[in-house]
């Protein structure tokens, strides 16, 4: 199964949903659509390497803790990620992601995202043995 990311519709604000052949890269695809609410993630180079670490008691909290804290950091960084790599053991996560400096002129973000929500929040095993990680983000 091809690691794939989507966006769903949800009122006012988006879903993000990563779809994979392992948890992990399920949670990276989802990464991934949270910055593609942001911009074009073609236009993302990946220059600078930013370390991660969260935990929570199940799947779904993990995964809201994960997506928030790539919204943290890109907001405190001012940084744009169009990669990432993760790593779950347990109810524990740790992920490096690459990126770069936002630039107005060239990322045109089209929103700021302020930060997953419970809405929608499932990670999940599917009939294939594949993973979906999905959410919706407030923007």
């Amino acid at each position: 199964m091809p690691a794939r990311w989507e966006h769903f519709e949800h009122g006012a604000d988006i879903g993000v949903r990563g779809i994979a052949d392992s948890k992990a890269a399920a949670f990276e695809q989802a990464a991934l659509a949270l910055t593609a609410v942001v911009t074009d993630l073609a236009s993302v180079r990946l220059q600078d390497a930013v370390d991660f670490e969260c935990e929570a008691p199940d799947d779904e909290l993990l995964l809201a803790h994960w997506l928030n804290a790539v919204v943290t950091q890109m907001a405190t960084r001012h940084m744009l990620f169009g990669r990432f790599e993760v790593h779950l053991e347990g109810n524990r996560l740790a992920a490096q992601a690459w990126g770069e400096a936002l630039e107005v002129a060239r990322h045109h973000p089209a929103v700021e995202v302020k930060g997953a929500t419970y809405t929608a929040l499932k990670v999940e095993q599917q009939s294939d043995g594949g993973w979906l990680a999905q959410c919706v983000v407030d923007v």
